[in-house]
C-alpha cells in the first residue's frame, strides 16, 4: 500500500514521520511532480497536476473541515473524497463561538473602551431570553456549538438544509425554514460548507432579515459573505458588529476595509485548526478499514458539496 502526501503551505516531515508510525505497513511519501502513482492520498488544495497524475488513488483524506477546494478540481468519477469527522476541531469551534458571543452579550468591547479611557463605568445587564443564537448549519461543528452555547443558558435555534434534530433546539430546514429562522436570530453564526447554492448567500436580502441590532459570527467560508452589502448594513446601524474568521481572500489583503471598521473583529483563519496527532489516527483508522472493506465515515458527496 502507498500513501502520498501533498498538502500547500503544511510542514511535510511531522505528518510524514506520523502517518508511516500509525500505518507501519505502508509506504508513505511526499508527492513530487511525476511521483509513482499511490493508493491514497492525504490532501490539503493540491493542484489539478495531483490529481491528473495520480489514476490510481482509492480515497483523496482531506486535512480540514470544508472540501470545496477539492471539489473544485477535475476528479475522476468513483473517487473518494474524505474529510474529517472532528479531529479536536469541534471544540475549538466552540471555544470561539461562545468567546465571541459572550463578548457581545456582556459589552466587553465597551469596558475595553473605558479602560483605555480610564472611566469607571458598569454596563445594564442585558437579558440572555433576547439573545437567541442561530447557527446555520447543524452539522458536526454546530452540534458541538449548539451544546457550548446551552451551557452558557443561550436560546439557540438552527437552520440546516434536511430536517435535524438536536436537544434544545429549535429547527428550521428548507427554503421555507429560512426567513423565520434569521429574523429570530439575535446573533447569527454562520457553519455552512461552501457550494454553489451557498456561496453569496450572506448578502444584502439575507442579513436585512435579521432583527435591527443583530451580530454576525461567520467561521465558516468568507465567500459566503458579500463584502459590500455586510459593510452598508454595519454603516447603517442594522447590525451591531461582526466577528470574522474567515475571508473571501485570504491572507485578508492590506486596505480592506474590514481590517479598520470599528464593528469588525478579524481573527486570521484561526477558529479551528486542523489537529495533527488526532487527524493522522482517524486517517490511518478510515485506510485500514478501507483496506478490509468496511465502510468510512465522512465520505462526501459530490453533488451536495459536503
Amino acid at each position: 500500500m502507498h500513501l502520498t502526501f501533498c498538502c500547500t503551505d503544511t510542514k511535510a516531515e511531522p505528518w510524514l514521520a506520523g502517518l508511516r508510525a500509525a500505518l507501519p505497513g505502508a509506504a508513505v511519501s511526499e508527492w513530487t511532480p511525476g511521483a509513482p502513482p499511490a493508493d491514497y492520498a492525504v490532501v490539503w488544495a493540491p493542484p489539478q497536476r495531483f490529481i491528473d497524475e495520480q489514476p490510481r488513488l482509492r480515497a483523496l483524506f482531506n486535512i480540514g473541515a470544508g472540501v470545496d477546494a477539492l471539489l473544485r478540481l477535475r476528479l475522476p468519477p468513483g473517487l473518494r473524497v474524505v474529510r474529517l469527522d472532528d479531529a479536536g476541531m469541534a471544540v475549538q469551534m466552540a471555544e470561539y463561538v461562545c468567546h465571541a458571543v459572550i463578548r457581545q452579550f456582556r459589552e466587553f468591547d465597551a469596558y475595553e473602551a473605558a479602560q483605555r479611557e480610564e472611566r469607571w463605568a458598569f454596563r445594564k445587564p442585558q437579558r440572555r431570553a433576547d439573545w437567541t443564537v442561530g447557527l446555520l448549519g447543524l452539522g458536526v461543528l454546530g452540534t458541538r456549538v449548539a451544546q457550548a452555547l446551552q451551557g452558557f443558558e443561550f436560546p439557540v435555534i438552527g437552520y440546516s438544509r434536511s430536517p435535524k434534530a438536536l436537544p434544545g433546539v429549535i429547527s428550521f430546514h428548507g427554503a421555507d425554514g429560512l426567513a423565520p429562522f434569521l429574523a429570530r436570530s439575535r446573533v447569527l453564526v454562520n457553519l455552512l460548507p461552501l457550494t454553489p447554492e451557498t456561496r453569496g448567500l450572506l448578502n444584502r436580502q439575507t442579513l436585512a432579515q435579521l432583527p435591527r441590532g443583530a451580530y454576525l459570527i461567520n467561521v465558516a467560508r468568507g465567500a459566503h459573505v458579500v463584502a459590500d452589502d455586510l459593510l452598508a448594513l454595519l454603516d447603517s446601524g442594522h447590525l451591531s458588529g461582526a466577528a470574522l474568521d474567515v475571508f473571501a481572500t485570504e491572507p485578508l489583503p492590506a486596505g480592506h476595509p474590514f481590517w479598520r471598521h470599528p464593528r469588525i473583529t478579524v481573527t486570521p483563519h484561526t477558529a479551528a485548526r486542523t489537529l495533527r496527532d488526532e487527524s493522522i489516527a482517524q486517517i490511518a483508522g478510515k485506510i485500514l478499514a478501507l483496506e478490509r472493506g468496511e465502510p468510512i465515515r465522512g465520505v462526501v458527496d459530490p453533488a451536495r458539496g459536503y
